[in-house]
């Protein structure tokens, strides 16, 4: 009997480095899902929230409450809107969160226009 204990406590720390490895691993998993939901926002919102100008606004660095709770009213149908109702009823409540959340922990700012395409005319 005496060596089912090291066998328990071998299991027990097997068990313990595999939670250890598993938990930043599902954290990257979730950052990156997170990040996948927020692109379809970066062809008007801008790369990473910050649009050019301030049209439409950016929402980097925005309170992630904040964010959530207008994301969910354009998805009611509480706050005028034409393509952002639209596009929060594509979304679960949780994932809402999640795009919310990313937004949060952006460099607050504006983007840099781009570069004309004639060469600065």
């Amino acid at each position: 009997m005496t060596s089912a204990i090291p066998r328990t406590g071998a299991w027990c720390a097997g068990l313990a480095l595999a939670a250890a490895v598993a938990a930043p691993v599902a954290a990257q998993e979730q950052a990156a899902y997170a990040r996948n939901l927020a692109a379809n926002c970066f062809a008007c919102h801008g790369t990473d929230g910050r649009s050019v100008d301030g049209v439409p606004p950016s929402i980097a660095g925005q309170n992630k409450d904040y964010m959530l709770q207008v994301m969910k009213d354009f998805k009611a149908n509480k706050r005028p809107a034409t393509v952002m109702g639209q596009q929060a009823r594509g979304y679960t409540d949780e994932q809402l969160e999640l795009i919310a959340g990313y937004f949060a922990g952006m460099k607050a700012g504006s983007a840099d226009p781009a570069p004309s395409a004639r060469g600065g005319n």
